[in-house]
């Protein structure tokens, strides 16, 4: 049972970035349009996201120290400045996103409008956030998203963030692994990666079996469960809400989280949740902040999942800046020892690297053209 627990950090990231509100919605509207053609993108992003995650585990694990905090040490205060702001910015898009998300999923189960849920739902990320040990919020967060399974369940019956890799890496820091603690990192990451990537297909794949053929374009979260609802019954679909609200809130948490990492690994200022919030006062107040930020925008009354669906843009324009640092840092004998990267790993992140510079340069001229998508 410890050794299952143990994978819980995999689980929580990988929920957090395959199925937060944006790719519910998202990978239910690809589904409904294209059916399984675009699945292998899926593949793809698990692949470069294990990779990477992989990477960042362990030079935390090596180093005993976040990647962030190494690559602002490694490659100086210029590069981590825009490491920083490209990051930050992703993050605090995603934050707002997904408190409306929660507040979507409370809606779903209530039928209560969802921006009078938006106060109980930053109050809950806060309180976790203040109060909560990491432990506990990682095995509940990620056990509880589990719910999710339902979709793969129910088929059977009918692209890469940057926060995830900073979250997986400080969040190794929060529970102290060491290198005697690389076996549980590489289980984390290819456990935790690969089913959130097979939650994402599994949503698309719901999507493409009751609502492509039924002619529905999914413009919304209550559309999104409308397959596991015809081919699980109330109790699926009972299911699936929990799930919904248990990946958002864990999405909540994560990028929340992240947005302190982040600022407090660059400034030098004392982080983490295994420290009293007063013996880490400005990382704490750094998250409020940013939670405070983000109730702001939603009581302007924007879509939360259109939120996601920009942050998701600018993720793609920012991925080089997260990871080619974590590449450097990776290779560098000073921090890494015995541990660094070997030439068939180096070879596969090149390659990656490429595809994501491709990504990163046509990500503004595709939205522009697509208008969004849509």
């Amino acid at each position: 049972m410890k050794k299952l627990l143990g994978l819980a950090l995999g689980v929580l990231t990988a929920i957090g970035g395959f199925v937060d509100i944006g790719d519910l919605v998202t990978n239910s509207v690809v589904g409904s349009r294209f059916g399984l053609s675009l699945a292998w993108l899926v593949l793809v992003g698990v692949v470069g996201i294990c990779l990477f995650a992989k990477m960042s585990g362990r030079v935390a694990a090596a180093s005993g120290r976040a990647t962030f905090e190494v690559i602002r040490e490694r490659l100086g205060a210029r590069a981590g400045l825009a490491n920083l702001g490209a990051s930050f910015f992703i993050n605090l898009m995603t934050v707002t996103a997904e408190i409306g998300g929660i507040a979507l999923a409370l809606q779903l189960a209530s039928s209560v409008q969802y921006l009078l849920w938006i106060p109980v739902a930053v109050v809950a990320v806060w309180i976790v956030i203040w109060r909560v040990k990491f432990a506990i919020m990682e095995n509940v967060a990620g056990l509880l998203g589990l719910c999710l399974v339902v979709y793969a369940v129910a088929l059977f019956g009918a692209a890469m963030t940057p926060y995830g890799v900073f979250f997986f890496s400080s969040g190794a820091v929060e529970e102290g692994w060491s290198v005697k603690d690389l076996a549980q990192a590489r289980s984390n990451v290819l456990v935790g990666f690969p089913l959130g990537g097979l939650l994402s297909v599994s949503i698309a794949a719901c999507a493409a079996v009751v609502l492509l053929p039924a002619g529905v374009a999914v413009t919304s979260l209550s559309q999104v469960v409308l397959p596991v609802a015809e081919g699980g019954g109330k109790l699926a679909l009972a299911f699936v809400i929990v799930g919904i609200l248990a990946a958002t809130f864990g999405a909540a948490l994560e990028t929340t989280l992240s947005s302190g990492y982040t600022l407090a690994q660059f400034f030098g200022w004392s982080w983490g949740k295994f420290r009293r919030p007063v013996r880490a006062a400005r990382f704490h107040l750094s998250m409020m902040l940013c939670l405070v930020i983000g109730v702001g925008v939603l009581a302007t009354g924007v879509d939360p999942v259109l939120v996601t669906e920009y942050s998701v843009v600018f993720s793609a324009i920012a991925l080089p800046l997260t990871y080619l640092p974590i590449l450097i840092v990776a290779n560098d004998l000073q921090y890494m020892g015995q541990h660094v990267n070997i030439r068939p790993v180096n070879l596969l992140a090149m390659i990656y690297l490429l595809i994501i510079l491709v990504a990163s340069v046509a990500a503004i001229p595709l939205m522009t053209i697509t208008g969004a998508g849509s």
